[in-house]
């Protein structure tokens, strides 16, 4: 009797606590006024909202580039930077669709985090600044700026900028799960909240 008394009061706490738990991550959820149309509607969708000026994207840049490889093959990862009409960050968005346009992104990105935060380039956030940065990481710095300065690199800034604005994005990093789930909070809570809502927009 004293043993199954014991094991229903253990089965009851381990209840609580995963309840707990599950409230704890609905807590950092924010459900948007509207779902937004997705890149790849045949997938599940996770965005990024960062900025290569944001110390706190800095931080969470590796740990959620690691989540991001072990996404199964029906999920993936967009990553969209923001700029909130600030002409340092809206050069650094430029830097992003620079690269990625180049096909360079894989190669850079991590170098242009280091080089904000570790090496303190100040300089990346001009036009002239990180064409020559990007020549002293073995590129070519006419390639660059004309990739920065095309229409191509300037529509996508200004469609990352409309997107952020649209979803109510107020701060970075935050992640937007299905165009309708907007999630903050602790780096770790945050993606164990996005793997629940990805499992959850399985489900239906």
């Amino acid at each position: 009797m004293t043993t199954r008394l014991s094991f229903r009061n253990l089965f009851f706490a381990m209840a609580c606590l995963f309840v707990a738990a599950a409230h704890a991550a609905e807590r950092n959820v924010e459900r948007l006024p509207r779902a937004f149309p997705k890149e790849q509607p045949d997938k599940i969708e996770v965005i990024e909202f960062f900025s290569y000026g944001c110390g706190h994207c800095n931080d969470f840049h590796p740990i959620i580039m690691k989540w991001a490889e072990s996404l199964p093959a029906d999920v993936y990862l967009r990553r969209v930077p923001v700029a909130w009409d600030s002409r340092q960050w809206s050069g650094l968005s430029r830097i992003y669709y620079t690269l990625e346009t180049l096909g360079e992104l894989k190669r850079l990105d991590n170098a242009v985090f280091d080089a904000l935060h570790k090496e303190r380039r100040n300089d990346l956030v001009t036009e002239k600044g990180a064409a020559r940065w990007y020549a002293g990481k073995d590129g070519n710095e006419q390639k660059f700026m004309a990739a920065y300065k095309s229409f191509g690199v300037a529509s996508k800034v200004n469609q990352a900028e409309n997107l952020a604005n649209n979803m109510g994005i107020a701060s970075v990093p935050t992640l937007v799960i299905e165009g309708q789930y907007k999630v903050q909070g602790e780096f770790e809570q945050m993606l164990q909240t996005a793997d629940q809502l990805i499992e959850r927009a399985r489900k239906k």
